[in-house]
């Protein structure tokens, strides 16, 4: 019998598939499909920072903050209704989502800047939720704000966040920060148990037609996954703290390719989109049979077989490998 068991924020799972954040969890029927299906663990969609703001001082004081801002910025802003549906929703549905499941349910946090809103972790964990994941999503757009100064804010928030919660923290990140490794191990010395590598830029594009800003929502597909297995490689067993892939996982051998770099678990939602929740047996009777084929008994054999600590010099072969890739093209 293969050994799938894999712990993630202090929960004992049957395997390292779990649910990312999504729209499924705001449909209790595809909430138990997801279990029936096999899956995990759950992460809830997103609590945004512009919802809990609205629900402290009004949409109408928000909104006027960015009167002086450029006309396109408000694409970006969650739209009215999903404001609308407020904090006390929210934790409403993550009531329901627990008592339906018996998997751990992970709450989610979305926000960019200190402030109130950081208070509502709270609200969330007693809503029922097992552990949060902070999701520090942003586009950087200020020019005077250095890169040093945008890292410090995101600890603070990282900070703040974990002095207001008993239940584990995960915190979601992008992988376009100066010195990504750095940055990571602060997280972890901040408070974070986990981090998720990485979240997706939603870019809109442009209607030339309509001259006006069209959002745009492309799901993933697995040569995402490339760039998350570069930098979990070279941080795994280096930091203090778990980690996750989120983005490009699809199949079987993408979650063994994931472990292998040493992710502790692996997130999917195109996947689930794409395929339903029986996919998650398809990915794991596909993972099960390249671990007998190549001899592994245990997802923890599997972990981190390939991360950069197995290599004396990672540097120097991130360099060689480098060079071999830009002389192997031919026309």
């Amino acid at each position: 019998m293969m050994n799938l068991q894999t712990q993630y924020l202090g929960f004992e799972l049957k395997h390292p598939i779990i649910a990312g954040a999504s729209p499924l969890p705001d449909d209790l029927d595809k909430v138990r499909a997801l279990e029936d299906g096999g899956i995990a663990a759950i992460t809830m969609y997103s609590l945004f920072e512009e919802q809990i703001t609205q629900n402290i001082v009004g949409s109408e004081a928000h909104i006027g903050n960015y009167e002086n801002s450029f006309s396109e910025a408000a694409s970006y802003f969650p739209e009215v209704d999903l404001l609308e549906r407020g904090v006390d929703v929210y934790l409403d549905q993550v009531q329901k989502v627990k008592a339906a499941v018996d998997v751990p349910v992970i709450g989610s946090l979305n926000g960019t800047r200190e402030g109130e809103w950081v208070n509502y972790a709270s609200l969330i964990e007693s809503a029922g939720a097992d552990a949060l994941e902070l999701n520090l999503y942003f586009l950087p757009t200020e020019m005077e704000e250095s890169a040093a100064e945008l890292e410090d804010r995101c600890i603070r928030i990282v900070q703040a966040v974990d002095a207001r919660i008993q239940v584990p923290l995960a915190v979601k990140i992008s992988p376009f920060f100066t010195a990504l490794p750095h940055f990571a191990k602060r997280l972890a010395a901040a408070g974070a148990d986990s981090l998720v590598c990485f979240n997706r830029f939603y870019q809109p594009d442009i209607d030339v037609d309509e001259l006006d800003i069209r959002p745009m929502i492309d799901l993933s597909h697995s040569q995402e996954l490339r760039l998350r297995l570069r930098w979990l490689a070279f941080l795994s067993g280096r930091i203090d703290t778990q980690l996750v892939v989120s983005g490009g996982v699809h199949n079987g051998i993408d979650v063994a390719k994931a472990l292998m770099a040493g992710a502790d678990a692996v997130q999917i939602v195109s996947s689930l989109l794409i395929n339903g929740p029986e996919q998650v047996k398809s990915m794991l009777d596909e993972l099960c049979k390249w671990m007998e084929k190549k001899g592994y008994n245990s997802i923890d054999e599997l972990r981190g077989c390939m991360n950069y600590l197995r290599c004396p010099d990672p540097e120097a072969l991130e360099r060689a490998n480098y060079m071999r890739v830009l002389k192997s093209w031919r026309v």
